[in-house]
């Protein structure tokens, strides 16, 4: 951006001199280092180099539901009608097989079978099993991929969600919104190719981070944008009281002069990083307030997705904004739901969470599929681990709770390079143990990279002497599940 005067800007004062002064060696050194590290990017992709076969994408764009707090299995898709009959028995000692439970239930004098108090039906082509809480997905349950057998070794919330988010347990890897922006790059000049959404209605048992969606050691750039509802969609986007937008203009033409003297001088990637960024805000003052307008979508979408779509920052809301993100080739949306924390009085939170998003999330699938879009876009849906099939505390008449189970659970995608109407993996009996075709988060993690064409071992970043990825030394192709 260039200021508003007849003549250049220059810096002529002695402070500023001194920055153009000769590199010595090691600042040679640094700089040629990363020039070189951005002329290998294309490798690290998969493109082809020295014979390797390059990664063809099936998705060029990726919706993220990511439902906070650890969903049950149970009454949601991994019907088990054997419990029926076990209501209150002890869970065998052949089945736990010794595994660790969380302090919240490891003192228990017993582990009582708790069999879900909701029905399941078969729906579809597929005559796939569904609980009751969810008629609106057993109506798109053609479109799904359930993976039923994931399974993680975090067993408490934080690490576990921030395991499944950046690859790592411990805080301060990049996040996989921030992997995929940085490998990819945007297709939309106009808006971050990463953008989160957090549901304004949902139960807030379980904190959500920032970091959850955040850069690590990455640039600063690639880390997600939170858009959220209210009058400032994007905090310190909108100009301050009195600033007009000649005056913005001005100031960062003036700022990114700075910025590329700074640059040119030290070559530190993060000055050109900011330099983005600015530019990036300043494109947004007039792509966001468009984008987050829905006032003109007709009343059949709005009935489409339910009637909490019409509730700015809602979980359905925030369904149809992904939509609209997505038309506009934002490359990874995410939206975090929170509210699955059930240690007590489990089937009347999940009734509430269930319908909450149930209508809005196949409503999505609907809309993205008639406008031509879930052919080439990948939505995921599911939670950090699952539930235990025993009750925590004390076992009532339709009211138990569920622990935290990282053994296994189910997740599901759909649309672009994943089968449609398919179940991928199996648990036993007590949806305890996996019993066939076990997906780790690392597995899951490097097969949706792969379906957006890169190679989870190729996409790396060199930090403190060491090359990082997003399934740090682990991770395969769950070659199943693809189409």
């Amino acid at each position: 951006m260039t200021p508003h005067h007849d003549e250049p800007f220059r810096l002529h004062t002695p402070e500023f001199s001194g920055l153009n002064q000769q590199l010595d060696r090691r600042d040679f050194l640094k700089r040629t280092a990363s020039g070189l590290g951005a002329l290998a990017l294309g490798s690290l992709l998969g493109t082809p180099s020295f014979g390797a076969t390059p990664i063809l994408p099936k998705a060029k764009r990726v919706v993220y539901l990511f439902m906070a707090g650890g969903p049950s299995q149970f009454e949601t898709f991994d019907y088990k009608p054997k419990l029926q009959s076990m209501l209150g028995a002890a869970l065998p000692d052949s089945v736990r097989k010794g595994q660790r439970l969380t302090g919240m239930s490891a003192n228990q004098a017993s582990l009582p079978i708790a069999p879900s108090v909701y029905g399941f039906k078969q729906h579809g082509s597929t005559r796939t099993w569904v609980s009751e809480l969810l008629p609106y997905t057993a109506q798109v349950v053609d479109e799904l991929c359930l993976v039923k057998s994931l399974y993680t070794e975090q067993i408490n919330h934080d690490p576990a969600i921030t395991f499944f988010q950046t690859g790592h347990q411990l805080p301060g890897r990049p996040s996989i919104g921030s992997w995929v922006s940085y490998g990819l790059g945007s297709e939309n000049q106009n808006l971050p190719a990463f953008i989160v959404l957090v549901s304004k209605d949902a139960s807030k048992d379980q904190p959500l981070y920032a970091r959850l969606w955040g850069n690590g050691f990455l640039p600063s750039e690639y880390q997600g944008v939170q858009f959220r509802s209210g009058k400032d969609p994007v905090l310190f986007l909108n100009n301050p009281e009195g600033y007009d937008g000649t005056d913005r203009e001005q100031m960062l033409g003036y700022l990114s002069q700075l910025n590329s003297l700074q640059n040119d001088t030290w070559g530190d990637p993060e000055v050109n990083a900011r330099i983005a960024q600015y530019e990036m805000a300043y494109r947004m003052q007039t792509s966001v307030p468009e984008v987050m307008d829905t006032s003109q979508e007709p009343d059949e979408v709005f009935d489409l997705y339910g009637p909490g779509s019409r509730d700015k920052g809602s979980y359905a809301a925030n369904c149809l904004l992904a939509r609209k993100l997505l038309e506009k080739d934002v490359r990874f949306v995410q939206l975090y739901h929170q509210g699955w924390d059930h240690h007590g009085s489990l089937p009347k939170g999940m009734a509430k969470q269930c319908k909450q998003i149930d209508q809005a999330t196949a409503g999505l699938l609907i809309d993205l599929k008639r406008r031509g879009l879930l052919e080439d876009t990948l939505v995921v849906w599911g939670g950090e681990f699952g539930r235990t099939v025993y009750s925590q505390g004390k076992l009532a008449a339709n009211d138990y709770g569920r622990d935290h189970h990282p053994r296994c659970f189910t997740m599901w995608m759909a649309g672009a390079g994943v089968k449609s109407g398919f179940s991928y993996g199996q648990t036993d009996d007590f949806s305890y143990n996996i019993v066939k075709d076990p997906v780790h988060v690392h597995d899951f993690q490097a097969t949706l990279l792969h379906l957006m064409g890169v190679d989870h071992e190729q996409l790396t970043y060199k930090y403190q002497g060491r090359r990082f990825r997003l399934t740090d030394v682990h991770g395969k192709l769950v070659k199943g599940i693809l189409s």
